[in-house]
């Protein structure tokens, strides 16, 4: 190794070619190996034995002893032992550079590091399995291999005195009251202090200009309580590990729709500007088609709309009730050109990358559990029902409603498909992801408990499709990409529900209003089991033959329904797509199911500034297979999104590349697209920015490739 260029010089030779022409991919396995000479181990804490460790992090608070006390250390010993006989290894510098600054234990004043990766699974195992020593082992190693990856709060937070929630993100939903903004913006600030991101939806609240006690032009509309929310989540932040964030979602046809948008124009008024609060736009069938017929709009006042229907305007189909509403003359309405509407979705898309948009009916079509999904997260994948709360004038509960929290970890597709027991790896996944929802209890929010304690809701995620297709030499997005997204998805699909099941045998428990249910109906099954699912191309039957993956048959499927009618299934959700970030690094992964914005990815991070990644499985022999996302264009990676959706019952975070000769028609067609294809959600919206002349770097693998 050459040990005269300190690590952070020898990731920079990543993204300058060799002698012979080539990436010099080893200089980024040197800098890794550097990075602990250089570094890690210089600043490690020094131990003589496991058990002087664990007493010590247990004597000063840094481990919670709860956890060690369900387990006789003598175990805890050898699970540590199992967890280092894995002899993990960091594939590349950043994934240990993101691991040692975002997740392993330091001392208090952050200068010295008191845990391994091993030790870090390790703690998270016996956290999650609370006692179960074979469960613990299964844990370490799924985890270890790199097939399934706890998401951040889980990784950051299990096993630690001093941790915020191992939740992702919360949803709420705001009423048409006083008391419900109130206690919005008070939950926000409780959750956010734990650590999760936050989204609330906003559509039922009262237009600007309407009345408040029957006098007129009295509601100050949406926008001042976005600002409210907005500095609640600069103020609040997770022992400054994750700073606070929100999102805010309004339906496209509620009259301050165009209001809410302007917050994000780059040229927008101070007072109304909104900087960091995500934005979110729910739109239905009607929308297209009224564009598509270029006719009006119709916007309607939430508070007339719920006065007359006695129930939220969230919880109205807009779609179903749309003519019968605009025919109503007791409520107020406004107009606007359904095209209009759209090309400044497109603007602002073009400016900020916002709004995220959840199409809203097909969402409900495919969602299995009784009620409607009113809203998604901040990443836009967790499409859950929630249903209101109603308060007293002291703002305590008359009734606790059901919000949503988010309990996610993510499959690397690459390992599972290497993986000797595919569905082992799935239920091992369902299961952690299970017990994060039992061992989370947000007292602080009573209708966050409520639902968590009814549903057991979890996301299961994947991630490395693009690394693994390259690898297996597949270009994304062409027919056998396609093909393997939708025979994986279905693997998945079946394995989840399948463990989910014996979850509910084992514990004699079915999530809340499961009779209610598609599933119960059976319903869900239908298209399973009435059809055959097979591979349609020779190389995707191959990749599953060889990997020795069973692909789920009808019969299958037949009996899975059996018992899941019979016995229930243990979690109301089970399947969400989350983006995956740093995990994603620190599992060698490309990061969920889209592809890659470069081969070679520069990130900034902090004080060491630029750092360079490789793609996955990426050599100077494949580099053919890893044509970037604003290549690849919007169609391929909207149809590889939708063979995936149609085997989740949650959704999938999907953002869309573009080059930067692209229009905002472009960016409309891309949603239309989106729409028809039956996407339920996309994130954000990414226009490859134009290269200032004379900033490209001669032989700069970044710029060039």
């Amino acid at each position: 190794m050459n040990t005269e260029l300190d690590y952070h010089a020898l990731n920079a030779m990543l993204n300058l070619y060799g002698p012979d022409g080539k990436i010099q991919f080893d200089k980024d396995k040197e800098a890794a190996r550097a990075y602990f000479l250089q570094h890690v181990n210089q600043n490690t804490v020094f131990f003589h034995s496991l058990d002087e460790k664990l007493d010590y992090l247990v004597e000063n608070k840094y481990y919670d002893p709860s956890v060690l006390e369900k387990y006789d250390r003598s175990f805890i010993k050898s699970l540590f032992d199992f967890a280092y006989s894995k002899k993990f290894r960091f594939e590349t510098f950043l994934g240990a550079f993101k691991y040692y600054t975002s997740y392993t234990l330091k001392t208090f004043d952050g200068k010295r590091y008191l845990e391994r990766f091993e030790d870090r699974v390790s703690m998270v195992a016996l956290t999650l399995a609370d006692g179960n020593e074979q469960f613990a082992t299964e844990m370490v190693e799924e985890i270890i291999s790199g097939r399934f990856q706890p998401a951040t709060p889980t990784f950051l937070n299990s096993g630690k005195a001093q941790r915020g929630e191992p939740v992702s993100c919360f949803l709420l939903r705001m009423e048409d009251n006083m008391e419900s903004i109130s206690r919005g913006i008070n939950s926000s600030l409780q959750l956010s202090k734990r650590g999760g991101g936050v989204a609330l939806l906003l559509s039922n609240l009262r237009e600007l200009g309407a009345p408040i006690k029957h006098i007129e032009n009295q509601s100050s509309g949406v926008i001042p309580v976005m600002k409210l929310l907005e500095d609640s989540f600069s103020y609040a932040n997770q022992l400054g590990a994750r700073q606070g964030a929100g999102a805010v979602y309004l339906h496209a046809h509620h009259p301050d729709i165009m209001r809410f948008l302007d917050t994000k124009r780059e040229n927008a008024d101070e007072k109304i500007r909104i900087k960091t609060l995500s934005l979110g736009v729910v739109i239905p069938d009607i929308t297209f088609e009224l564009a598509k017929k270029n006719e009006d709009m119709y916007l309607f006042s939430p508070y007339d709309v719920e006065r007359i229907y006695g129930k939220p305007f969230a919880d109205i189909s807009v779609t179903e009730k749309y003519a019968e509403m605009v025919d109503d003359a007791r409520i107020k309405k406004t107009k606007i050109k359904a095209r209009d509407f759209f090309q400044t979705l497109a603007e602002l898309q073009f400016e900020s990358g916002y709004p995220y948009i959840m199409y809203e009916d097909t969402v409900n079509r495919a969602n299995p559990i009784e009620g409607k999904v009113t809203h998604s997260n901040l990443c836009s994948e967790i499409l859950q029902v929630s249903t209101p709360s109603t308060y007293n004038l002291d703002l305590s509960y008359d009734h606790i409603g059901r919000d949503i929290s988010c309990n996610l970890g993510s499959m690397n597709i690459a390992k599972a498909m290497d993986s000797d027991d595919f569905g082992k790896t799935v239920e091992t996944a369902i299961r952690s992801l299970s017990a994060v929802a039992e061992q989370t209890s947000i007292d602080s929010v009573p209708s966050i408990r409520r639902a968590n304690d009814l549903g057991h809701a979890i996301g299961l995620g994947q991630m490395n499709l693009h690394g693994y297709l390259a690898r297996e030499r597949i270009h994304y997005g062409s027919e056998e990409g396609i093909d393997f997204t939708s025979m994986y998805f279905y693997t998945v699909a079946f394995h989840a529900i399948r463990a989910s099941n014996k979850l509910a045998i084992e514990r004699n428990t079915k999530f809340f209003n499961f009779e209610k249910s598609k599933y119960a109906t059976g319903e869900y099954f239908d298209k399973y089991t009435e059809q055959v699912w097979e591979p349609k191309t020779a190389r995707v039957r191959e990749l599953f033959e060889q990997s020795g993956v069973t692909i789920p048959t009808q019969e299958d499927w037949r009996e899975l329904k059996a018992s899941v009618m019979k016995h229930g299934i243990y979690n109301q959700n089970l399947q969400a797509v989350p983006p995956t970030g740093s995990i994603s690094y620190i599992n060698n992964s490309t990061s969920s199911i889209h592809p890659v914005a470069s081969r070679i990815e520069i990130r900034k991070e902090g004080k060491l500034g630029r750092v360079y990644y490789p793609a996955p499985y990426l050599t100077n022999e494949n580099l053919d297979y890893y044509e970037d996302a604003y290549e690849i264009g919007y169609e391929k990676i909207i149809d590889t999104y939708a063979a995936a959706t149609e085997h989740i019952d949650q959704g999938l975070s999907l953002t869309l590349f573009f080059k930067d000769t692209a229009t905002t028609r472009d960016v409309n067609r891309a949603q239309i697209y989106a729409w028809r294809k039956g996407i339920k959600t996309l994130y954000y919206i990414r226009v490859r920015q134009m290269a200032l002349e004379g900033t490209e770097i001669e032989g700069c693998v970044s710029c060039m490739l």
